[in-house]
């Protein structure tokens, strides 16, 4: 599966609600669930971006769809990023 890293910021309406953010974690996770995407860790952080997660999904396509989704809500944007494990990053290296 592949491995993804999101990084979000709240938008006005996303800080406005903050108080209803584990709620939207939640939702978040059921979602990508039934997209067949597994939520790793939801980290909440201080600094450039508000809120940090990693995924496994079996296509990029649907990382895509669901942060399509998320993304319509209105409470945060984000920065999803393709991440590579040491063993992917291995065999890539080894084609060069």
């Amino acid at each position: 599966m592949a491995q993804h890293v999101v990084l979000a910021k709240f938008t006005d309406q996303g800080i406005r609600g903050v108080k209803d953010t584990p709620k939207r974690a939640q939702a978040f996770r059921a979602t990508a669930k039934t997209m067949g995407i597994t939520i790793k860790e939801i980290y909440w952080t201080l600094g450039q971006y508000d809120v940090i997660l990693t995924m496994e999904a079996p296509q990029d396509e649907l990382v895509a769809a669901l942060m399509f989704k998320v993304g319509a809500l209105g409470n945060l944007t984000s920065q999803t990023l393709r991440a590579f494990s040491e063993a992917e990053i291995g065999a890539i290296a080894a084609k060069v």
